[in-house]
C-alpha cells in the first residue's frame, strides 16, 4: 500500500524475503530479525548509514476486557522510501494504517516516520487518560461493600498495566529523543531536515507529558491500594469490636451460672426462694445494660 504521491509501502506480517525485497536499501542481518520480529520489541529509532531504522508499539485499550496489547509497527527510513511492517500480536488485530495514510498525503517519506511517532504518542496519551478513569471507578467503587471482593483484582491488574506502559513508554521516548539530539542525523545523514527534527521535538515533548502522566497514575494506584487496605482494616476492627462486645455479653452470665453451678452445700441464696429469679434478673439486667453500653459505643 502507498499513499498518494507518497513514496511508502506498508506490508503486514511479511517474510524475510518480502522485506528485503520492499525495502530498497541493504539491510544486514540484524535489522531483517528486528524486522521480522521474535515477540513483543523494544522500541528503538536509529540510523545505518544510507537508512535508518526504528521499532515502535502501540497500545491499545480494550474497555470492554479492562485490558491492554500492544501492536507492533516497524520502519525502514530511506531518502526515496518509507517502509512499514506491521505484525499481528497473539491477542488483538494489527495496527490500523488508515489514520496515518491520511496524514501521510503528499508528503516526503522522512514524514511518514514523524507521522508514526506523533500517532504512538497520541495513543500513549489516550491510554493513560483511560487509565486514570479506570482508577476513578476502582476508588469509587471502594464506597460499596458488595464492590470490595474484586477491588483487590483489579488494584493488581491495574498496577501491571501501569509497569507495563512505562516499560514500553520509556524506550519509545528514549528513541524519539535519539533523532532530538541529532543522533540518528549524525548516523544516517541528510534523512531528516532542521523542520523535521522540530517536529520530533513535539512528539518527544507528548511522550514527556505521557510519562509525567504516568507517574501520577502509578501515585493515584498506590494511593487506592492504601485506601482499601485501611478500608479492609477498618472492616476488620469493626469484626473485632463485635467479637469483643459478644464475648463481654457472655462473659457475665457464665460468671453467674459458674459461681451458682458450684458444688457446695452452704451457698447463699441456696435455698431462698426467689434465689432463681433473682439469678436470672441479674444475668438480664447485666446483659441489657452491656448491649446499651456497647450500642452507644457503636460496636453493635
Amino acid at each position: 500500500m502507498g499513499g498518494d504521491g507518497t513514496s511508502w509501502v506498508d506490508l503486514l506480517d511479511p517474510t524475510t524475503e518480502e522485506i528485503a525485497a520492499a525495502a530498497g536499501v541493504r539491510l544486514g542481518e540484524r535489522e531483517l530479525a528486528l524486522l521480522v520480529g521474535t515477540g513483543e520489541p523494544r522500541p528503538i529509532l536509529f540510523g545505518a548509514g544510507d537508512h535508518a531504522l526504528g521499532a515502535f508499539v502501540v497500545p491499545v485499550a480494550v474497555k470492554d476486557e479492562d485490558r491492554v496489547y500492544y501492536q507492533e509497527v516497524d520502519i525502514v527510513l530511506s531518502s526515496d522510501l518509507a517502509l512499514t511492517v506491521r505484525r499481528t500480536p497473539a491477542d488483538g488485530e494489527p495496527f490500523d494504517p488508515t489514520e496515518l495514510k491520511e496524514a501521510c498525503q503528499d508528503v516526503p517519506p522522512s514524514k511518514v516516520a514523524f507521522h508514526l511517532a506523533d500517532i504512538v504518542a497520541e495513543r500513549y496519551l489516550d491510554l493513560i487518560d483511560d487509565l486514570n478513569e479506570e482508577i476513578d471507578e476502582v476508588e469509587d467503587s471502594l464506597e460499596e461493600d458488595s464492590a470490595m471482593g474484586d477491588v483487590h483484582q483489579r488494584l493488581s491488574g491495574l498496577r501491571h498495566d501501569v509497569l507495563h506502559i512505562r516499560q514500553t513508554l520509556s524506550p519509545t521516548r528514549d528513541a524519539v529523543h535519539r533523532v532530538v539530539d541529532g543522533r540518528v542525523d549524525s548516523e544516517a545523514p541528510g534523512l531528516l531536515d532542521e523542520h523535521e527534527v522540530t517536529l520530533f521535538s513535539d512528539v518527544y515533548d507528548k511522550l514527556l507529558r505521557a510519562n509525567d502522566a504516568l507517574e501520577l497514575s502509578r501515585d493515584l494506584v498506590a494511593g487506592v491500594r492504601d485506601f482499601h487496605q485501611s478500608k479492609v482494616a477498618q472492616s476488620q476492627n469493626e469484626v473485632v469490636q463485635r467479637l469483643t462486645a459478644i464475648a463481654s455479653i457472655l462473659l457475665f452470665p457464665t460468671f453467674v451460672v459458674g459461681v451458682y453451678g458450684q458444688n457446695f452445700d452452704v451457698l447463699p441464696e441456696l435455698h431462698w426462694h426467689y434465689g432463681y429469679a433473682f439469678s436470672w434478673a441479674v444475668i438480664i439486667l447485666s446483659t441489657v445494660a452491656q448491649l446499651a453500653f456497647f450500642r452507644r459505643k457503636k460496636w453493635l
